[in-house]
């Protein structure tokens, strides 16, 4: 780790790789501001933590703006240099065509995906510039790379932050922040699918049935390691993908022969 880095602001933290993250940072001696939905998953994170490390909890939704940003403007003294942001809060809902597709799917990923993310780094930015350390993480996907059937508006959600990720590093030339998109393929034991199939458990299950995907622990390693890399190191990007998976071939649709 780098050992300029105090403070770190992890979204999505009460599951998943969120959790991970905020388990290997706060083993490091980091002090953590936990963000999510769920209060009480939250607190409890912060209990097991706090043996570490202290924490700060921020339980909302991070679509509602206003109140996220409350919360960052009142951060405790001590919570409120923040050196790391990791954007992990994110969701992917159905796996349909684009024509069939629930527009309120859509607009959710959007405003979680896209617009949050934006908003909590465009909050935290200022000051990470105006003491020059920092590290942004986002977490991005494989499917901002690889379009494939019913991906639709999530596949564009993280070409946005893969984008994104890359316009930062840009404006940002000249200071000694870093800016890294985490891009992971099929990663199990998360919500993830259960959300995406709006809490359907036996179409969740079946997207992992027999296949050695990764794990949160493995992203989180990721993370860790990408920020531990000497000051002068910019990871930009890194695609992760279990072995048992790969990209496909181009689809062809083919008339039917007479």
């Amino acid at each position: 780790m780098n050992n300029q880095y105090k403070v770190a602001f992890v979204t999505g933290a009460s599951v998943g790789i969120g959790l991970e993250v905020a388990r290997r940072f706060s083993q490091q001696g980091m002090s953590l501001v936990l963000l999510a939905r769920r209060k009480e998953k939250l607190e409890q994170l912060a209990r097991e933590l706090s043996v570490n490390a202290p924490c700060h909890v921020i339980a909302c939704d991070i679509r509602d703006l206003e109140q996220v940003g409350g919360e960052i403007d009142k951060l405790p003294e001590a919570f409120s240099q923040i050196d790391i942001l990791v954007n992990n809060a994110g969701l992917s809902l159905g796996l349909v065509p684009a024509h069939t597709a629930d527009w309120n799917d859509w607009r959710q990923m959007i405003d979680t995906n896209c617009t949050a993310l934006a908003f909590v780094t465009r909050k935290l930015l200022p000051g990470m510039v105006s003491r020059n350390r920092g590290h942004i993480v986002n977490l991005g996907s494989v499917a901002g790379s690889y379009a494939y059937p019913g991906g639709n508006v999530y596949s564009a959600t993280k070409a946005f932050v893969e984008h994104f990720s890359r316009s930062l590093k840009a404006d940002l030339l000249g200071t000694a922040l870093r800016v890294t998109n985490i891009e992971p393929g099929m990663t199990g034991d998360t919500e993830f699918s259960l959300v995406r199939f709006h809490g359907n458990r036996d179409e969740a299950d079946a997207v992992y049935k027999g296949a050695d995907y990764l794990t949160p622990v493995d992203i989180a390693e990721a993370v860790c390691w990408a920020v531990a890399q000497p000051a002068h190191v910019n990871i930009n990007r890194m695609e992760i993908m279990p072995v048992c998976q790969a990209t496909g071939p181009l689809a062809v649709h083919r008339k039917p022969t007479e």
